[in-house]
């Protein structure tokens, strides 16, 4: 995942990672410890920022691994951070884990996903499940599947929904949160944004969401949870999610077993 911002000079870009964030001068300087005529200073180009000082606005924005690499290189400093490719063999550990993951959780689907929503890994109860959707699993081989695309574009995933509109205003809503610290989302949810109309959240009636699915089960429910590596050190392993489908109620589990 190749994105974010454009290049510019470092001052330039802390000041668009704020403004993306919505964090004043002000807010950004206390949470620092500087003045903010100091950080006015550092984006405006006036003074030069240090790596540290650089490294601790980056953290205080809690902006992405792969814009804080750029925004260091902008600066002429090493980047602090690796972009690993998820088969080289230094991730080995990484890729069992996932795996670990995945398979825990059959026969109950999950899948693994990078920051822009790409499908990269699946279990065989995601599989299993596009099954009995009617979706042929073959579609989510060769790492050109995207989740968000297939949920929100009519067709796909969407048709599957009964309750369509919730489901399409939920994810909507986090993938916009996401965009904020992951600024590759934003051409895909500018493709995405006609086929999205504005609509208003349903009052809750249970604790999650649920997502409810006409299948040649008969209607299926789940809820989702995310699973993400702790404090990661390599712009790959910071976008990675893994996500988890559980069945919302017996007749769900059911049929999973039963497909299984």
């Amino acid at each position: 995942m190749n994105t974010a911002l454009a290049p510019a000079a470092p001052s330039s870009l802390l000041a668009t990672l704020r403004a993306r964030r919505r964090i004043s001068q002000l807010e950004l300087s206390l949470r620092v410890g500087v003045s903010q005529r100091h950080l006015s200073c550092i984006e405006t180009g006036r003074s030069r920022a240090s790596r540290e000082m650089l490294i601790a606005l980056l953290d205080a924005l809690e902006a992405p691994l792969e814009e804080r690499n750029q925004v260091l290189l902008a600066a002429g400093y090493a980047p602090a951070y690796r972009e690993t490719r998820l088969e080289d063999p230094q991730m080995a550990p990484v890729r069992e884990a996932l795996q670990h993951l995945l398979l825990a959780h059959d026969p109950a689907p999950a899948l693994v996903m990078d920051g822009c929503w790409n499908l990269l890994m699946a279990n065989r109860g995601l599989l299993a499940l596009m099954r009995l959707l009617g979706v042929d699993p073959a579609a989510l081989e060769g790492g050109g599947f995207n989740l968000l695309r297939a949920s929100l574009l009519p067709g796909g995933l969407r048709e599957c929904c009964v309750n369509e509109a919730e489901v399409c205003a939920a994810l909507w809503q986090r993938a916009s949160g996401e965009a904020r610290h992951v600024p590759a989302l934003i051409p895909l949810m500018d493709e995405l944004r006609p086929h999205v109309p504005r609509l208003a959240t349903p009052a809750p009636v249970t604790p999650l969401m649920h997502t409810r699915l006409r299948s040649t089960a008969g209607e299926l429910a789940f809820f989702s949870a995310f699973t993400t590596f702790g404090t990661p050190l390599d712009v790959t392993v910071a976008s990675l999610r893994v996500e988890h489908f559980f069945p919302a109620d017996a007749a769900t589990r059911a049929a999973l077993a039963e497909v299984a």
